[in-house]
C-alpha cells in the first residue's frame, strides 16, 4: 500500500519566494486497486507522480510504502523496493536491444520465450521487436508498449504511468487500453496508478482521484467521480488523428 501524509512540494520564485506546486496532499492506494489521477493542467499530477517514485523530493509531508517510511529514500531503492515508473515520453537507448532491456528490468537472464511472452502480452509480435534496438525506428506508441513490458518483467508492487497516452497515435491508444484493462483483471497484490485526464483510461480505474490546483479536489469510486468530471475541460476523449497499422 502507498500512503501520502500531507506531501506538499515547493520551487523557488524570483526574490527568495516559493512556488507550490503539490499543496497538503494525504491520500492512500491499496492492494488491488488500479487508480487514475486526473485533472486540469498544471494541478500537480505528474508532480506528484515524481514524488512518489522520487524523482523530487517533498518540501514537507511524508510518504510511506507497504508501512515504511520512503520519503528520503532514492530511486534506486524505492526500485528495488518495488516500485516502478513509466514516463510520459519513453527513453531511447541506443545500441540496446529489446531483450536486454527486459533482461536488465527482470533482473534475470530470460529466455528469449519469456522475453516474447512479455512482449506479446502488451500487442507487440515478439518475433518482429525481440532484436530490436531502442532508438528512433521505433514510433511512439511501440516504445510506450515496449515500456509497459519492461514493467511488467518486473513484476513489482506499485506501478506508476504517467501520462501514457502523450504522443502516441490512435491505433496505440486502443491497444494501450487493452492493456491497462489486462493489467488491472490480473493486479492480485499490486497497484497501478496511472496519470491521465483520457476517458477511456478514467473508465478502466477501480478509484478516481482529482488533483486541482496543487489539492485533491476529490477522490472515490470509478461509478462515484467520473459522472461529476464527464463534459468538463478536465476529462478528454482520444478521437482525432490517423492511426496506421504500422505505427502501433
Amino acid at each position: 500500500m502507498l500512503e501520502l501524509r500531507d506531501v506538499s512540494f515547493s520551487v523557488p520564485e524570483g526574490a527568495g519566494g516559493a512556488k507550490e506546486i503539490v499543496k497538503n496532499v494525504s491520500l492512500k492506494v491499496e492492494k488491488g486497486k488500479l487508480v487514475v489521477i486526473t485533472g486540469p493542467n498544471g494541478g500537480g499530477k505528474s508532480t506528484l507522480a515524481r514524488l512518489i517514485m522520487g524523482i523530487e523530493r517533498p518540501t514537507s509531508g511524508r510518504i510511506l510504502f507497504n508501512g515504511e517510511d520512503i520519503t528520503d529514500k532514492s530511486i534506486t531503492e524505492r526500485a528495488k523496493m518495488g516500485i516502478s515508473f513509466a514516463f510520459q515520453q519513453p527513453v531511447k537507448f541506443k545500441g540496446l536491444k529489446v531483450i536486454d532491456l527486459l533482461r536488465i528490468a527482470s533482473g534475470q537472464r530470460l529466455s528469449v520465450g519469456d522475453a516474447c511472452k512479455y512482449l506479446s502480452s502488451v500487442g507487440l509480435c515478439a518475433r518482429d521487436y525481440i532484436e530490436r534496438e531502442l532508438n528512433a525506428s521505433l514510433s511512439g506508441g511501440e516504445l510506450k508498449r515496449i515500456e509497459i513490458a519492461e514493467i511488467l518483467s518486473r513484476a513489482t508492487a506499485l506501478s506508476v504511468f504517467d501520462e501514457p497516452e502523450a504522443g502516441i497515435d490512435l491505433w496505440s491508444f486502443n491497444n494501450l487500453i487493452d492493456v491497462f484493462e489486462n493489467m488491472r483483471k490480473n493486479i492480485k497484490d499490486g497497484s497501478i496508478i496511472i496519470i491521465s485526464h483520457q476517458e477511456r483510461i478514467l473508465n478502466v480505474a477501480d478509484e478516481i482521484v482529482v488533483i486541482s490546483g496543487g489539492q485533491v479536489d476529490r477522490v472515490g469510486p470509478k461509478d462515484q467521480i467520473l459522472p461529476t468530471l464527464l463534459g468538463s475541460s478536465t476529462v478528454q476523449n482520444f478521437c482525432t488523428g490517423t492511426a496506421k497499422k504500422e505505427d502501433v
